[in-house]
Formats: C-alpha cells, structure tokens, sequence
C-alpha cells in the first residue's frame, strides 16, 4: 500500500498539466483527512484558482466526486462537501460494521508476515501521534490501518465497499464529532483488533471491529453544523 495517500497542500506536477483526477485526489484525501469539512462550499471559481485550471477541469472532477459520494453536486447550485443525514449516519455505521467484520474474519490467522508489519507500524505510529496531539498524523494512520485491511481483503468487492465506507465514515464522523472533542482516538482498539487477526481468532476479530465502530458512532452528536471554510488555506500551496 502506498501510505503517502494523503497530501496536505497541493503541489502541481512539475511536468505536465493539472487534471481532473489530481483535483479528485486531492478533495477526496482532504475529506478524509477532515480539513474539509461537510456542507463546504466548492466554487468553481474559487477551486479553478487553487489549481490552477480551466472550469471545464474543475467540472469533470466534481462531477467525479458527485459520483464517488463525496460532494453533493445539484443544477444551479455551488457543489458542497456531503452532509449525510442522521439516518444516513447509522445507516453508514451499520453497514461498516458488517462490512468490514466480515473482513476481518476472513483475514483472521491469513495475513502475510508483510501485511502484519505494516498493520503493526500503522498501530504505533497512530499511538505515537495521539500521544504528540497530532490529530492529522493520527488521522492518517488510522486510516492506513482500514485501508489496508480493505486492500488485504480476500474478497475483492467487500475491500471495494470498505474503501468507500471509510470515506463515508470521515464525512458523517467530520459532520457530528463535538467541537470540544479534540480526537477520536479509542486507545487499544487497533492493537488488539490486530492481536485477534495474528492470532487467528476471526470471531474476536469480528467482535473487535464491532465495538470498535459502536464506541465511535456513541462519541458523536448527531446535530448538524455550518463550516466555516477558507479553500486556498486548505487546498492552496504553502
């Protein structure tokens, strides 16, 4: 897995010009990465100057992002990030919980010895982070853990529907988590959702990721919440 998916500024291609998918990556990591926030406005405009591109551009990449559910993009109006609703939201969680319980079961006592290594370095650097109070750095590599057990998934599309639920999963956690509540960080859950997959325990594994996803879906308020959001700070070059 390439664990530098995520970027935190733009950098434009040092050959070449700017496409619709490095625009697609860049939102879709940003969203994940919950800098960009639901319900945040994405004007053509404003996003033709942060990349550096034509509107035309900056279209077909929204009309990407609609298709992968991450904006809402709707006739006469500005595209925003995604704000699912509270049914959506459990509905989100739900559908995670037997999604990527399944997967765990069937990895359970299979991983390779590579794939173990890089679940346990994740684990640790995610600790590490939380420890130093960088919720970025923890973000990333919590996120390298799910997608890295979607990749090592032995059913392709079950790993498929687990790499859009982690994505629908940072938009409704961006959306809901309470201002006051500096990380959602649940210490020990991935080191020991990691234990049960070494150990080949597929039902613990299973149990694992359940509460592990119940403990998360119970830190959030499910009240909505307008952003407040300056693009070229968050997309822009440094």
């Amino acid at each position: 897995m390439n664990l530098g998916w995520h970027k935190n500024r733009f950098n434009k291609p040092k050959e070449g010009r700017v496409g619709d998918q490095d625009i697609v990556d860049h939102i879709r990591s940003a969203v994940l990465m919950q800098r960009l926030t639901p319900n945040t406005k994405l004007p053509e405009i404003t996003l033709g100057e942060v990349f550096g591109v034509s509107r035309s551009v900056v279209r077909k990449a929204l009309t990407r992002l609609d298709a992968e559910h991450v904006i809402d993009q709707r006739p006469n109006q500005v595209a925003r990030v995604r704000a699912p609703s509270i049914e959506e939201t459990r509905e989100t969680f739900s559908a995670r919980r037997l999604v990527e319980g399944e997967i765990v079961a069937l990895l359970a006592g299979k991983l390779e010895t590579s794939a173990k290594k890089a679940l346990q370095q994740q684990v640790v650097l995610e600790k590490q982070a939380y420890e130093n109070n960088n919720e970025p750095a923890r973000i990333e590599h919590s996120l390298n853990i799910h997608h890295l057990l979607a990749e090592r998934s032995p059913n392709s599309i079950m790993g498929a529907m687990l790499t859009d639920l982690v994505l629908r999963t940072s938009i409704v956690i961006a959306l809901y988590k309470p201002p006051s509540l500096l990380s959602c960080y649940l210490e020990g859950d991935h080191a020991q959702l990691l234990s049960h997959l070494v150990n080949g325990d597929a039902e613990a594994a299973r149990n694992s990721v359940h509460t592990h996803l119940n403990s998360l879906e119970s830190l959030l308020v499910l009240t909505s919440r307008e952003p407040d959001t300056d693009l070229m700070a968050i997309l822009g070059g440094n």
